[in-house]
């Protein structure tokens, strides 16, 4: 079945600013991104904060799939949006006559659930030193040699840090300019170089108590 035939049997549309759904509400189903943006918001601590922008190829909504639980987080277009839409039912179809494509989606799946549960850990600091350090800690966990690693360079923007960090762009820019200024790394437009990944290791250790403590 080629993406075309996917689409005349699972394809959906969206208009821009329209609810996708909503956070603990049930979900049956999940969604593919064909294209347009869709904005993934989640409440923590009584406010409502970006977990992502998602754009095509992207996935979301396949929790209800993989726990049987209500929504843990809620979606909204923020652009005019296509989607293929799946349900439990013709997943399972999808599976057995789409085999490539059912693999794709289970590797998806297991990142999205490590890297869900990750911003999660960033969300619940109440520090913005740590939360900022912990996106920086996030984004170096991929490398392979990540705990030897010392100095290394991230590709991401100051608005991409304040979007993992789910805080204002002038907050986490103040926070970084410091640590520019006193030459614990650089900051660039599109990457940021980090001198020494143990001082940010020691700022989240230091803020992240195990419960009891």
């Amino acid at each position: 079945m080629q993406m075309g035939n996917l689409y005349s049997k699972f394809g959906k549309t969206f208009k821009q600013g329209e609810i996708i759904f909503c956070e603990f509400e049930p979900g049956n189903d999940f969604y593919l991104i064909q294209q347009g943006r869709v904005r993934i918001t989640k409440i923590v601590k009584d406010k409502e904060k970006t977990m992502d922008i998602l754009g095509a190829g992207d996935i979301f909504g396949e929790m209800a799939i993989l726990e049987e639980q209500p929504r843990s987080a809620s979606a909204v277009a923020v652009d005019n949006v296509s989607v293929l839409h799946f349900n439990r039912e013709n997943f399972v179809s999808l599976m057995t006559s789409q085999p490539q494509l059912a693999h794709k989606l289970l590797v998806i799946f297991s990142k999205r659930i490590y890297d869900a549960k990750r911003r999660l850990m960033i969300l619940l600091l109440d520090d913005l030193q740590a939360k900022v350090a912990d996106v920086f800690l996030m984004l170096s966990e991929k490398e392979p040699n990540y705990r030897d690693l010392r100095q290394i360079t991230l590709d991401v923007s100051l608005d991409g840090v304040a979007n993992w960090c789910g805080e204002p762009v002038d907050k986490v820019q103040q926070v970084i300019n410091h640590w520019v200024k006193v030459g614990k790394m650089d900051l660039y437009v599109d990457r940021i170089v980090i001198h020494n990944l143990n001082d940010y290791k020691r700022i989240v250790q230091a803020k992240r108590k195990t419960p009891g403590e």
